[in-house]
């Protein structure tokens, strides 16, 4: 044993999805004493401006957006206690088939290597016990999630060190509550085209295939109010809408699929650091 505290690394595509799927983990390890690691890899340049002005539209500046964005994570990982917050900073994708996917300095257009290289360097430093970060379809197809992914997976070859490893992910039967809820709260949301039902259909996983459930009620308004302080991306937040009382019986259990371990700690498990403490 060493007098290193256990520490979990999260590593995110852009501002505010630290909160979406990841909040609840990171208020409760950093309230018992984990070192909380953030890594955010794209500067959140393809969101919505001042005003709600769309990416492509007139007056959208995405360099400002960059710079309100990095003041809203800030404020996001106080209300988390988050220890560390570390920044790649690569231009904002953008959602798959938009313009910035090709373009310069885009992460997705990043040579993994060269992401993974400086993640790497992260990792040596802080030394993870858990690391986490999106599955290989980056849960639902976004470029930067994608590419968070395969970072990520790379720079632990490079380092050789043996965290256990988790993608986030969500059981169906939550999906389909969230369908509900999306349609109770808005109910002139137009129908989706059969192929678009189709892929939503297949995010997230059977229940019996989630092999980590950690219950985390009792910190979900910090993270409803984490995900609040991303405000310039209020639109694109639907679960602000529902309020905290609804908000944490919703999104207060976070789930998991771990792909990589060392502990032989048995499955399912409640707790991302079960058999090392």
């Amino acid at each position: 044993m060493t007098d290193r505290p256990l520490t979990l690394m999260a590593v995110h595509a852009h501002p505010d999805d630290e909160a979406t799927g990841t909040g609840g983990i990171l208020a409760q390890y950093a309230a018992e004493g984990i070192r909380t690691v953030l890594v955010t890899c794209t500067d959140g340049g393809c969101g919505d401006g001042p005003g709600g002005v769309k990416p492509g539209e007139p007056g959208h500046d995405p360099a400002a957006v960059a710079r309100m964005r990095r003041k809203e994570l800030e404020a996001s990982c106080e209300v988390l206690k988050i220890s560390d917050l570390e920044t790649l900073d690569y231009a904002d994708s953008g959602m798959m088939g938009w313009p910035g996917n090709d373009a310069p300095g885009s992460f997705w257009r990043t040579p993994v290597e060269e992401g993974a290289a400086r993640l790497a360097e992260l990792m040596r430093h802080y030394r993870p016990d858990v690391v986490v970060t999106y599955d290989e379809n980056g849960f639902y197809g976004h470029p930067d999630h994608i590419q968070a992914n395969r970072i990520t997976m790379a720079a632990l070859e490079l380092t050789g060190l043996t965290p256990k490893v988790y993608w986030t992910t969500a059981p169906r039967s939550m999906m389909e509550r969230f369908g509900e809820v999306m349609r109770e709260f808005g109910e002139d949301m137009p129908e989706p085209d059969p192929a678009e039902a189709a892929a939503s259909a297949e995010i997230g996983l059977p229940d019996d295939e989630i092999t980590t459930w950690v219950d985390t009620t009792a910190f979900s308004g910090q993270k409803f109010d984490a995900l609040a302080a991303h405000a310039s991306q209020g639109e694109n937040i639907f679960f602000l809408k529902m309020g905290k009382e609804r908000f944490g019986m919703l999104m207060g259990m976070e789930t998991f699929v771990r792909v990589r371990d060392t502990t032989g700690a048995p499955v399912p498990e409640n707790d991302l650091f079960a058999g090392l403490r």
